[in-house]
């Protein structure tokens, strides 16, 4: 059975609505933006301009803000990088924000390389769930993809966390023209095989490495696999994300699709980004943030961070410009925290 970590009753505040009037519930921390592997769409081959380890923000410190948020309505925390299983003693970090918040759901998003050795203790601390980047199940793509041959280690990370119990389990495919697009069914099948939701996403012109990649849309896919399968749209949300699901009739098989360029979901964005280095990126396609690091360092109070973060989510912008200014940003993937 898992353990249940205490909560303690902080005092709630006014919800955070930024000036287009979407409420903001959901906070995705980067621990680390250093990662294992190299993905082609996300960090440059031979990358070294890491942050500094003493810019990161420290386990207190990444606390404080999510009691912030938390007081003021999030209740979903996702940590992200990098890849966070490579920021040492991780599983304190999550019983820290379950134990110090009111936040109810405590996900991963990871590339599974590292996950064999801490799923248990993951899953005892209070992540609820885990999201799996994993673009291939060809050794050779993958290695194409990632610059690893990491194949084994993520099948065994898989079936870790598979045994620890963390439920659901969501695979990411990031779909390439000409990469790994003929893989999509065989990811499908494996997925269902497995109990495994697949969600295909398309890719963001984020940093010089997104910019070249081979987009593709996938709303033909998706079609395709909706006919092929039987699938029905889902009317419930399936973890608060931009995710659209669709589900077998049975209710055994769960495919989802995530398409900002195609079919963007700006309107309903719920969520901002805390880099390691404590910088509040609001939107990942534009450039508004905010710096909290100094905040912290420098002594600010409980109300004095919940009225700077305010501050911040009145600069969250109306939406993204990805198909109007595909090459604006200009900062990796990793770098913002996923």
């Amino acid at each position: 059975m898992k353990i249940q970590p205490h909560q303690r009753q902080d005092t709630v505040t006014a919800p955070l609505i930024d000036r287009f009037g979407r409420r903001v519930d959901y906070l995705r921390v980067s621990v680390t933006d250093k990662c294992d592997l190299r993905c082609s769409y996300c960090m440059p081959k031979g990358f070294r301009g890491f942050e500094e380890p003493e810019n990161w923000l420290r386990f207190d410190e990444i606390e404080r803000v999510v009691a912030a948020f938390a007081r003021m309505g999030t209740r979903r925390i996702r940590l992200t990088g990098g890849e966070p299983l490579l920021r040492r003693d991780l599983p304190r970090l999550v019983e820290g924000i379950a134990r110090h918040t009111q936040v109810t759901d405590i996900s991963l998003s990871i590339n599974a390389t590292q996950l064999f050795k801490y799923a248990d203790d993951l899953y005892l601390a209070g992540v609820n769930r885990i999201n799996v980047s994993l673009d291939s199940l060809d050794k050779a793509c993958m290695l194409k993809i990632t610059g690893s041959d990491s194949y084994a280690s993520i099948m065994a990370g898989l079936q870790a966390g598979k045994q620890a119990g963390f439920k659901p389990i969501k695979l990411n495919m990031v779909v390439m023209r000409g990469v790994n697009d003929h893989e999509i069914l065989r990811m499908a099948k494996f997925c269902f095989e497995q109990g495994f939701i697949l969600r295909l996403i398309e890719a963001m012109p984020i940093g010089h490495t997104g910019q070249n990649s081979a987009y593709m849309d996938i709303g033909p896919i998706r079609q395709q696999l909706v006919d092929q399968f039987d699938l029905v749209p889902v009317a419930s949300e399936l973890g608060g994300g931009p995710a659209r699901y669709w589900m077998s009739r049975d209710g055994a098989s769960t495919l989802g699709f995530i398409t900002p360029m195609s079919q963007h979901f700006c309107a309903s964005c719920n969520r901002v980004r805390l880099a390691v280095d404590g910088t509040l990126y609001m939107c990942l396609g534009q450039d508004e943030k905010f710096e909290l690091r100094p905040l912290l360092r420098a002594g600010i109070s409980d109300n004095e961070l919940e009225a700077a973060i305010r501050t911040a989510i009145e600069l969250k912008p109306e939406r993204h410009e990805f198909n109007t200014q595909s090459t604006k940003i200009i900062r990796f993937m990793s770098q913002t925290g996923g």
